[in-house]
């Protein structure tokens, strides 16, 4: 064999060992290999976070149903979040980041990816997005499996303000939000902006409810499993959970699923089948309820009768 000949054998035998172990994956695979690695976004209570050295939240106890569902252990892949989705979806679910590797691998390490990747909008609209030329931005990705139906909620400090049954009163009370999110656009836009100068920002929504607690701000607005997680953990009757609507705000209420690399519908069909069942049965309410939070059922199972 001359020299040519050998770097080309060379070559192909390497790439076809780094194309077998990026697509060491699909549903067989995770199978042989007994284990599901599931991403959950990092320090996000009630959802997913770190307690007493423990993953704990509603999102990683849905990740060790849907593991034990399909037979295999639960492996954990932490999710920082980047400038958007579409970037955590490429950096955790059919790319991986460049500077995450799996050390095991060694010299041939693989970006680090997950089998699935847990609260993803279940939207058919974002899911389908196009560029500018035309070409659908998320094709890389099947976003499945609706298990939760998210919204915004108030709580108040009822010492403060008697009831809150209409946004307006946050042109007088102080009101707490997470800079950069939803609410805070909202709050500081909405009514020609008169609750611009009362909408406090804060790094996240335990913060904001801290501020609450030290008296900053006489409210906060946040995603409602947040806002129902805060509450019954401080334990304070003398929070409420406001009434009010939220006019000009657009989408108040959005489902949450779950994603798979395109490649791997058959695994995320397994997946979807644990998911149905536990939404279905009960299950799935049961672990909101067992964190003190809300749980409302996805659009999906709201607009057909149950078997």
């Amino acid at each position: 064999m001359n020299k040519h000949s050998l770097f080309c054998a060379t070559v192909f035998t390497c790439a076809s060992l780094l194309s077998s172990l990026a697509q060491a994956r699909y549903y067989d695979d995770v199978i042989d290999s007994g284990y599901l690695t599931v991403g959950f976004y990092r320090d996000f209570p009630p959802y997913s976070y770190i307690e007493d050295g423990k993953a704990v939240g509603v999102d990683v106890e849905v990740g060790k149903r849907i593991a034990k569902g399909l037979g295999v252990n639960f492996k954990t892949h932490w999710i920082t979040p980047d400038e958007n989705l579409e970037d955590d979806l490429r950096n955790n679910v059919w790319k991986g980041h460049y500077l995450d590797k799996d050390e095991e691998q060694g010299a041939l390490a693989l970006k680090k990816v997950a089998d699935v990747m847990m609260r993803v909008p279940y939207d058919r609209e974002f899911a389908y997005m196009q560029d500018s030329t035309g070409a659908v931005i998320n094709d890389m990705v099947v976003m499945f499996g609706p298990y939760q139906r998210e919204s915004w909620k108030v709580t108040y400090d009822s010492r403060k303000i008697d009831n809150v049954s209409t946004v307006a009163v946050f042109q007088y009370h102080p009101i707490g939000v997470e800079i950069d999110s939803l609410p805070d656009f909202y709050l500081t836009s909405a009514f020609g902006g008169r609750m611009r100068d009362k909408t406090h920002h804060y790094t996240n929504a335990r913060e904001a409810f801290k501020g609450m607690q030290n008296g900053e701000v006489d409210a906060v607005m946040a995603m409602r499993a947040e806002v129902d997680w805060l509450v019954n953990k401080a334990g304070d009757p003398n929070f409420k959970f406001a009434t009010n609507s939220y006019p000009s705000m657009g989408k108040q209420k959005w489902d949450i699923g779950m994603a798979v690399k395109t490649s791997y519908r058959q695994l995320g069909y397994a997946i979807e089948e644990v998911v149905d069942k536990m939404v279905r049965n009960g299950e799935m309410a049961e672990i909101y309820q067992s964190y003190g939070l809300t749980y409302e059922k996805p659009s999906l199972y709201l607009d057909v009768a149950e078997p």
